[in-house]
């Protein structure tokens, strides 16, 4: 049963990738501290905020969506062109 956003598989996902990717980041060199490692961090520390905010206004399918939709994109960011 799903109780809070915490229950979602997508959120408990995305939440530990956030915390490997800090463990990532802190390997970088120290010049990309405020570059790629800053970039990662933020990309994907939105993503679970974006699943919580979204699941926050669960009264509307369309706004929950739209937040899954932010935090898609926040997964794309800095892949560059195929």
């Amino acid at each position: 049963m799903i109780q809070s956003f915490r229950d979602l598989d997508v959120y408990k996902r995305s939440y530990n990738l956030t915390l490997k990717i800090y463990e990532i980041a802190k390997t970088l060199p120290k010049d990309e501290q405020y570059g790629l490692s800053s970039q990662l961090r933020r990309a994907a520390t939105s993503i679970p905020l974006n699943i919580a905010e979204g699941y926050g206004r669960k009264s509307s399918e369309a706004e929950f969506k739209h937040f899954v939709r932010n935090g898609l994109g926040s997964c794309n960011e800095g892949q560059g062109p195929s």
